[in-house]
């Protein structure tokens, strides 16, 4: 069962036959997607988007938009309230090699994420730093909680312009990506609203923000009350003593 909205342009006839009876040979991840990697180099490319969830489970909740159906009798279901989760299959290396170079900049756990290649990125760009930060062309798989969390890390305002940042200011922010999403993965996700694992469980990294949601308490460095403001669009939590406001 495939809904035609998640795999829109391809009807979900293509996705079904594209897949069925096909060995799973891995699993993986770019950015914000995740990928199954099928026998005879076919992929099968996803992306959860704000609601979306992968459960392995007998039940079927509400909002199933895709059921798997494994050979061992239980079910793999991509639940989504709000529909926008997607799915595409790609046939051969090349396709995903270049499906993902079109959409994806540099992953931040891997040794290319360097304070010099985030440097060369920020070089003459007067946008914020968090519109930086939650662009995927420029650093795959950040998502606005963990910005947020990065740049309080950091001591930098959302709202500076990325190109003004120091060196030394780069190479803290390198690290606080990297510390945030090391964080985040230790406590296995935030359940904030509908994150859950694969089994159903909860993450925790939402008892463990440091500014993200913390509107009106007190920071966890200097006690400052924590403030929200607009920032890349987004809703955005900061420390107005430790992550000082631009100028203009």
């Amino acid at each position: 069962m495939i809904d035609p909205r998640w795999s829109d342009p391809a009807p979900p006839e293509a996705i079904a036959d594209a897949l069925d009876g096909r060995v799973v040979e891995r699993l993986g991840r770019r950015g914000k997607y995740l990928v199954m990697s099928f026998e005879d180099d076919v992929h099968l490319v996803m992306h959860l988007r704000m609601t979306g969830n992968l459960l392995l489970t007998d039940e079927e909740p509400k909002h199933t938009r895709v059921r798997m159906e494994l050979d061992d009798g239980q079910k793999l279901l991509f639940v989504d309230v709000r529909r926008f989760g997607t799915g595409d299959v790609l046939l051969g290396s090349d396709a995903l090699a270049e499906y993902f170079a079109s959409r994806l900049g540099v992953e931040p756990l891997s040794p290319d994420f360097t304070a010099a290649a985030l440097r060369d990125q920020a070089r003459g760009r007067r946008q914020p730093v968090k519109a930086f930060l939650l662009n995927q062309e420029r650093v795959a798989g950040v998502g606005n909680i963990y910005a947020d969390e990065a740049l309080f890390r950091a001591k930098i305002h959302p709202l500076k312009p990325v190109g003004t940042l120091r060196r030394p200011q780069i190479e803290a922010l390198r690290d606080a990506v990297v510390e945030s999403l090391n964080a985040g993965l230790d406590a296995k996700g935030a359940s904030i609203d509908d994150y859950r694992h694969v089994d159903g469980a909860r993450g925790s990294f939402q008892d463990r923000f440091l500014v993200h949601l913390r509107e009106g308490q007190p920071c966890v460095r200097c006690g400052a009350t924590i403030q929200k403001i607009r920032a890349a669009g987004r809703g955005t939590y900061v420390c107005p003593h430790c992550q000082r406001r631009p100028r203009g």
